[in-house]
C-alpha cells in the first residue's frame, strides 16, 4: 500500500546523525479538567433545574471556577425554591469569601474567592439639580 509521501522509510545509507528521543508532552484530556490538576479558572454555563443541584454548584465554585446559572428552570417549577437556593448561594458565598450577583431576570452568577464582580455605583447628588429655568 502506498504511503503517499507522508512516511518514509529509513535506509541505513540516509544520515546518520543521532536523534534525540523525541520529548514526551503531557496529552490535554478532552474531558473536564479536575480542580487538583488545573490552576486554571472556567467559566461554566449551567441551569439550576432542582434544590439538589446546588451540591454540584458549590463544588465547581469551591474548585475555582466561576457560574453562570439561569434560573428558568426552576423558577417555572418553583418561586420559593429559587429564593431559597438564591439564599444558600448567597450564604455560601459570602461563607467561602466568594462573589455572587444577579445578571438581569433570568441568571445569576458566583464567584470563587480571588474573583471579585464589578458593581457600578451610582453617584450620590448632595446639590439640587440645575434646572433651565
Amino acid at each position: 500500500m502506498p504511503t503517499l509521501g507522508l512516511f518514509r522509510k529509513a535506509n541505513k545509507e540516509e544520515s546518520q546523525e543521532p536523534t534525540e528521543p523525541a520529548e514526551q508532552q503531557p496529552v490535554a484530556s478532552p474531558v473536564e479538567p479536575s480542580a487538583e490538576a488545573s490552576d486554571k479558572i472556567y467559566l461554566k454555563a449551567m441551569p439550576l433545574r432542582e434544590i439538589s443541584d446546588l451540591e454540584a454548584i458549590r463544588n465547581e465554585v469551591r474548585n475555582g471556577n466561576i457560574l453562570i446559572l439561569r434560573i428558568t428552570p426552576l423558577a417555572s417549577k418553583s418561586i420559593e425554591d429559587v429564593k431559597q437556593a438564591v439564599g444558600e448561594l448567597y450564604d455560601f458565598a459570602e461563607a467561602i469569601g466568594g462573589d455572587i450577583a444577579r445578571l438581569g431576570e433570568e441568571r445569576v452568577v458566583i464567584c470563587p474567592p480571588k474573583v471579585r464582580i464589578w458593581r457600578e455605583k451610582a453617584p450620590v447628588q448632595n446639590e439640587p439639580l440645575p434646572t433651565a429655568a
